[in-house]
């Protein structure tokens, strides 16, 4: 299921700080919840897990594939946390999954798609649009079906 927060924002290319960016970015487009308090020892939200996730390992690494148990063991914590936060991103057409090897055996690992986070997001931008033409789709519909009560 396709699943991404879409908020009016400003474009962020007058920022230079990465993380500001990133920050802001993840919170707009629904990966960190706004207001997000890690329920961990993590000090903030970049010490967090889905940023730590995002910005150390899949976005300078963006053609590397990860194997969950790979990223667990770096950020330090569990499968089932690293799988909730994949599969947010995987929502949104970010992720795509693909075999890895790790630890001698072939596992499903993650990636962001194509390798490249302009041409994911291009993917996105695809979905988005879809959805909303079948938004409009039904609120014509809509329309139309309370007009045919009134008469």
């Amino acid at each position: 299921m396709f699943n991404l927060q879409v908020i009016s924002n400003t474009p962020m290319d007058s920022v230079s700080d990465a993380d500001i960016v990133a920050e802001t970015f993840l919170v707009q487009i629904g990966y960190i919840p706004k207001g997000y308090d890690p329920r961990t020892a993590a000090d903030g939200l970049r010490e967090s897990v889905p940023y730590r996730l995002f910005m150390e390992c899949l976005m300078p690494h963006p053609g590397k594939v990860w194997a969950v148990e790979e990223l667990a063991a770096l950020l330090g914590t569990t499968k089932p946390t690293i799988y909730r936060h994949i599969n947010k991103l995987k929502s949104m057409d970010l992720l795509e999954s693909t075999d890895v090897e790790f630890d001698g055996a072939v596992r499903k690992g993650y990636r962001i798609r194509y390798g490249d986070l302009a041409k994911a997001w291009s993917f996105t931008e695809t979905n988005v649009r879809m959805a909303m033409d079948n938004y409009k789709r039904t609120v014509e519909h809509l329309g139309s079906l309370v007009k045919g009560r009134k008469g």
